[in-house]
């Protein structure tokens, strides 16, 4: 199931957290993007699906790749499933980073 990021960052003002920006692409010369960033405080919120590209061991390598450099870069990165995004424990975790 896809979510719709309007929906997310509606929900995520509900809940007081400072709007994100979706696709935020965070490194200069990679195409890499977080589904939802706030950088200022180089906070990223990633959803991982449970099927497809990301399962596979090209895709997931691919990942690692993505979030260790961001990890160098100073990026601190969230990681959830579209069965948790807008709940009460990711914003939370959010809030706590931010």
């Amino acid at each position: 199931m896809k979510y719709n990021p309007d929906i997310v960052k509606a929900y995520f003002a509900s809940c007081y957290l400072p709007e994100p920006l979706c696709e935020h692409r965070f490194h200069p010369t990679r195409r890499w993007r977080f589904d939802f960033a706030w950088p200022q405080q180089k906070v990223a919120l990633e959803v991982e699906g449970l099927n497809g590209r990301h399962q596979r061991t090209a895709g997931f390598l691919k990942d690692m790749e993505k979030y260790n450099r961001a990890t160098v870069m100073g990026w601190r990165v969230l990681r959830t499933t579209n069965r948790n995004l807008c709940m009460q424990e990711t914003v939370d975790m959010i809030r706590m980073l931010l």
